[in-house]
């Protein structure tokens, strides 16, 4: 297997080609709209370029297609108040985990993502959350991750 890596700043684009595989395999839509990522490019490029921004995204390179990303996991790190079991308020968050259609069920995506909990760990972050797809809850348990009664509510601004 390819071995995992951060994903650097000229590949902001194939990294919003793989966000945007994520986001159409939890939609009904299988060609969403993709007029957001010329938008997106810039602030992605800064963060993939700051290691010290609080965000990380850990890639494996396509076998079969040459400047082509097979897999992705993201993440961030939060600061909220601390509390008992995690008094520093450090808290991870996992996102736009995604595989290329075409490179799928060769563990791409699980090295990706413990790729980013062992970067978590080295930032000092004592709980990590994710939102899960029915398809991906499997792995997500393989490692550790619990379900959580989650009374989210969302405010679009």
């Amino acid at each position: 297997m390819s071995s995992v890596r951060r994903a650097l700043p000229e590949e902001a684009g194939e990294v919003l080609r793989l966000r945007q595989v994520m986001i159409d395999s939890m939609s009904a839509e299988t060609d969403g709209p993709t007029d957001w990522h010329a938008d997106s490019l810039p602030a992605l490029r800064d963060r993939l370029a700051d290691p010290g921004s609080g965000f990380a995204a850990f890639v494996v390179d396509h076998p079969d297609r040459p400047g082509a990303l097979a897999a992705l996991a993201c993440g961030t790190v939060e600061y909220r108040i601390g509390r008992a079991g995690n008094p520093q308020g450090r808290v991870g968050h996992v996102f736009s985990v995604a595989t290329d259609p075409g490179a799928r069920r060769r563990g791409y995506a699980r090295a990706c993502v413990e790729e980013l909990v062992e970067w978590f760990r080295a930032q000092g972050v004592r709980q990590v959350d994710l939102t899960a797809s029915a398809q991906a809850e499997s792995l997500y348990a393989s490692l550790g991750f619990v379900r959580k009664p989650d009374p989210s509510m969302r405010l679009h601004l």
